[in-house]
């Protein structure tokens, strides 16, 4: 699947602190004002419920005709026939993954580091993600990137870059400003009262 010709707010599920009815709402919320990429992250749940949830939210992502990704697990990716599948640092290999899910997205968490980047495109990666940019409430300990990582990686890959750790409709801009493609958000979009509301102030960053 083919997304080097977009960009935006890529918005990432919470499934630890919201019950899936207010889930579910946020996200048809954000899914209609308008988001570039879905991502279905869902760490506490049994596989049954995991699934029967990933295949609702994928159903309301095909409705606003937006891509549904699915972190860290091939198994779900190739049952629900997901558009792709996001990977971190010990998760399946690129090759595996792409035989198993054919020319589906795959997306690779690189954190602050360029040479698992460079490894990531030379395998096929699809997109790459670097971060914590900023403090993160939901990874508090990540490795910490910053804005010449994106600037370095824009001169390098032909694939997109997606900036993700702590980021807020205030300190996003500086990423953009770098040429980052996708702004990736969980709490930023999730833990707010006005899910739509915030999405929005995300967007006007790529246009202002």
């Amino acid at each position: 699947m083919n997304i080097l010709n977009t960009s935006g707010v890529y918005a990432i599920t919470d499934c630890e602190y919201l019950a899936p009815d207010e889930l579910l709402s946020k996200t048809e919320s954000i899914l209609r004002v308008g988001i570039a990429l879905f991502q279905y992250r869902n760490k506490t749940e049994d596989k049954k419920n995991k699934k029967e949830l990933a295949k609702t939210l994928q159903s309301l992502c095909k409705q606003y005709k937006t891509p549904f990704i699915v972190n860290d697990d091939l198994n779900l990716a190739k049952e629900i026939v997901a558009d792709g599948i996001h990977l971190g640092q010990h998760d399946t290999k690129i090759s595996t993954v792409r035989r198993v899910l054919g020319d589906k997205i795959i997306g690779v968490s690189c954190y602050n580091d360029f040479n698992r980047a460079i490894f990531a495109e030379k395998s096929g990666a699809d997109y790459i993600a670097f971060g914590s940019f900023f403090p993160s409430t939901t990874k508090p300990n990540a490795a910490k990137a910053n804005v010449e990582l994106i600037i370095k990686s824009k001169e390098k890959f032909n694939i997109p870059v997606v900036a993700i750790g702590g980021i807020t409709p205030e300190n996003g801009k500086q990423l953009i400003n770098a040429k980052v493609d996708y702004l990736a958000v969980i709490n930023g979009i999730y833990s707010t009262e006005d899910a739509a509301t915030s999405v929005l102030a995300y967007n006007n960053l790529f246009i202002i």
